[in-house]
């Protein structure tokens, strides 16, 4: 029934800087921006392996409206290397939620609270790495 991921929404007070701080952190531009006039109320970025959507939406859009601090699901994306992907997030002025922890079996996780108050996970995978080497992607 699941078949993977296929947008990740977050929410920000601030959409323009929620924009401007994800195309830095990502070193691409959103490819989808609606309305196309005026201020945006929905932002979206195409990338990695498998060109994962990430949107970004104007809080107020928000279905269950804000929380009071980071909530919800962690969704944690694949890094080569997690000490480095948390090093560049913190420099961008993320703030630590989880640190870096080594798992069994050769994962490592850690996350970090965006400038926005989302939460996002950053993993060392290695089942992700047989999966993409099984596509003739790895």
């Amino acid at each position: 029934m699941l078949r993977g991921f296929a947008t990740i929404s977050l929410f920000a007070d601030d959409l323009a800087a929620a924009k401007d701080w994800y195309a830095e952190l990502l070193g691409i531009e959103p490819y989808f921006v609606r309305p196309t006039v005026g201020e945006p109320a929905y932002i979206e970025f195409r990338f990695g392996d498998y060109q994962h959507e990430l949107g970004l939406i104007d809080r107020r859009y928000a279905p269950h409206g804000g929380t009071e601090g980071p909530a919800g699901a962690v969704v944690f994306w694949h890094v080569d290397d997690v000490t480095a992907a948390l090093e560049k997030l913190l420099s961008m002025g993320a703030k630590e939620h989880d640190p870096r922890t080594e798992r069994e079996a050769g994962f490592v996780t850690a996350s970090v609270v965006d400038p926005f108050g989302n939460i996002l996970g950053v993993m060392y995978n290695p089942h992700y790495l047989d999966i993409l080497s099984s596509t003739g992607r790895g």
